[in-house]
């Protein structure tokens, strides 16, 4: 099959350095690509050739448009668009928008940060997995407040792990509440970012929001909700199974953790990598994984993430060699 697209407007951006956008599209759809006199000459498979049309118009309609791509984001979005047949060139480039949940406006930093905020917008079931300040929980909770106030859900619910996966907090001095708000601080500190304090404390105290431990999930059924998990590296995979099972009529849950931060006590198998192994061929379910790019933080903590995974990749290479290392024989005395 070929056919020829006509594009609108500059199209020097689309072929990016040394033609390396083209190559993309070629390599990822199967179809050969060349220019003439303006329009975009597309030869291929049915199928492939009408995906790559699409990727095309897209492009000349979003230029047109007037919709500016920064200098390596046209190539990071044709890469994800041409790989993954459900996601358009337009969902990418407009996922980049900025958004307002309550007081708080957010622009999404990252493209992995534009997939998650599109994943949460369009599956009731999102994990977000990768390492600290990706923005996993704050996306997380900012999509929970702008699902509340446009009333698409009638309560939050933000729930973690607590200290250990074994919530074992009788230690702790206080009441129940005073034992497990300083673990579930960093939701309530996201909360108050995007509203104001007396509308957090009021929402509260009317139960449309609710930051508790994974145990309080137990035998519920949360319609209407918008339920985050946090943390949930540190949960066991009963835990896991448990609150992914309180999941009700209308109601969206988002799952986020770091796997590489597991405080699980050793030998025990984390929920999060369960469920990532157990749910992964489910369509309806959506995983996005987040790496050290899309940290957000001081630029040194992506420097000492690649620092950490590079520490671990060498201990796993030699941990062979230590387990084959023979025992030392014993010398004979010489008495």
């Amino acid at each position: 099959m070929k056919l020829s697209v006509r594009l609108i407007g500059g199209i020097e951006p689309l072929f990016g350095t040394r033609d390396e956008n083209i190559r993309i599209l070629e390599d990822n759809l199967g179809v050969k690509l060349r220019l003439c006199d303006g329009s975009m000459e597309i030869e291929g498979g049915d199928g492939n050739v009408e995906r790559a049309e699409r990727i095309l118009h897209e492009y000349a309609s979003l230029v047109e448009q007037g919709h500016p791509f920064s200098e390596g984001e046209l190539t990071a979005c044709l890469r994800l668009a041409s790989s993954d047949p459900s996601l358009s060139l337009r969902a990418l480039a407009e996922s980049g928008r900025q958004r307002s949940f309550g007081k708080k406006t957010v622009t999404p930093k990252t493209l992995n940060q534009r997939l998650y905020l599109d994943a949460i917008e369009k599956h009731d079931l999102v994990f977000g997995v990768g390492p600290a300040g990706t923005g996993k929980t704050y996306l997380a909770v900012a999509m929970a407040v702008g699902a509340f106030l446009s009333k698409k859900v009638t309560r939050i619910i933000l729930t973690r792990p607590a200290v250990e996966a074994g919530e074992k907090l009788g230690f702790l001095p206080g009441t129940l509440q005073e034992k497990i708000d300083p673990y579930l601080r960093p939701l309530y500190d996201a909360l108050y970012d995007m509203l104001e304090g007396d509308k957090v404390e009021k929402l509260i105290e009317r139960r449309a929001i609710e930051v508790a431990p994974i145990a309080f999930m137990r035998g519920r059924t949360l319609n209407d909700s918008f339920i985050i998990l946090d943390e949930a590296q540190n949960s066991t995979p009963e835990q896991m199974k448990m609150v992914l099972t309180r999941q009700g009529f209308n109601s969206k849950m988002v799952v986020t953790g770091d796997i590489t931060q597991t405080d699980l006590p050793a030998g025990k198998r984390s929920g999060l990598l369960d469920a990532i192994s157990v749910l992964r061929g489910i369509g309806e379910i959506r995983f996005v994984h987040f790496d050290e790019r899309d940290v957000v933080r001081h630029s040194l903590v992506q420097k000492i993430i690649r620092a950490y995974d590079r520490a671990a990749e060498v201990s796993q290479q030699q941990l062979p060699l230590r387990l084959s290392e023979p025992a030392p024989s014993e010398t004979p005395s010489a008495n």
